[in-house]
């Protein structure tokens, strides 16, 4: 048995991993797949101050709390920020790291850097796409059904998360197990950085023929290539 923490994106919770999850569990593994500060049924957490490091803290703490060891993380999109901090915080606990279709900055980098986003509704303390942007953007390679169930469930993301510059001391410079799926209709994060990741990680490469989100398009592929490595 293997313990799973699988790390969600912007506008997502741990919601957005229940395919995969299932999936795993089957399978005999521990999988937690926990909604992160401000975020899906934590929505009205959401204050000034919750950046990607106090998101990676959560997640670091999670492991320490819950005695977990020889974990596997895995990140997608934003989560993948989230992921190389908790993984630096929490270096004697992480087995491996699975970047899925994920964002992997560099100390000092901000999202902006990378991604460039077409819309935004901003407010004070969050961000996130408008309801259209979802539907004929975001979304639009998912079946109807899982459309309505994933707008339904979509929330705004805390600010400073998708505006701050990352901070990681050590990560580049530690040896990881690691592996990149990258999903081939997926404009964001571009391969390039996807490749970068890979590259400067020496990890493995795979790749998926979907969308930016696999375990809703993918659920079976993506588990399976997380639990393989």
């Amino acid at each position: 048995m293997t313990t799973f923490v699988l790390i969600h994106g912007a506008y997502q919770g741990g919601w957005i991993w229940k395919p995969v999850a299932e999936r795993l569990r089957a399978q005999g593994h521990r999988v937690l797949a926990p909604s992160l500060d401000g975020c899906a049924e934590r929505k009205d957490q959401v204050r000034a101050g919750i950046t990607t490091e106090t998101h990676a803290e959560e997640v670091a703490q999670l492991l320490f709390y819950e005695d977990l060891k020889d974990v596997v993380l895995a990140g997608t999109s934003t989560g993948g920020m989230v992921m190389a901090r908790a993984a630096e915080l929490a270096r004697e606990r992480v087995a491996r790291v699975v970047f899925a279709d994920a964002l992997a900055l560099l100390d000092g980098e901000a999202l902006p850097d990378i991604v460039k986003r077409p819309t935004a509704v901003n407010t004070e303390l969050t961000t996130g796409p408008s309801r259209h942007d979802f539907e004929t953007r975001l979304f639009v390679d998912l079946d109807p059904a899982m459309r309505a169930w994933a707008l339904e469930r979509c929330t705004p993301h805390p600010i400073a998360t998708m505006t701050a510059p990352v901070k990681l001391e050590r990560f580049w410079g530690q040896s990881w197990n690691a592996s990149v799926i990258w999903c081939k209709r997926s404009a964001n994060p571009p391969v390039a950085h996807q490749r970068r990741t890979a590259d400067k990680l020496k990890g493995r490469w795979h790749e998926l023929d979907t969308g930016h989100y696999p375990m809703l398009t993918e659920p079976e592929a993506l588990a399976r290539l997380i639990a393989e490595g």
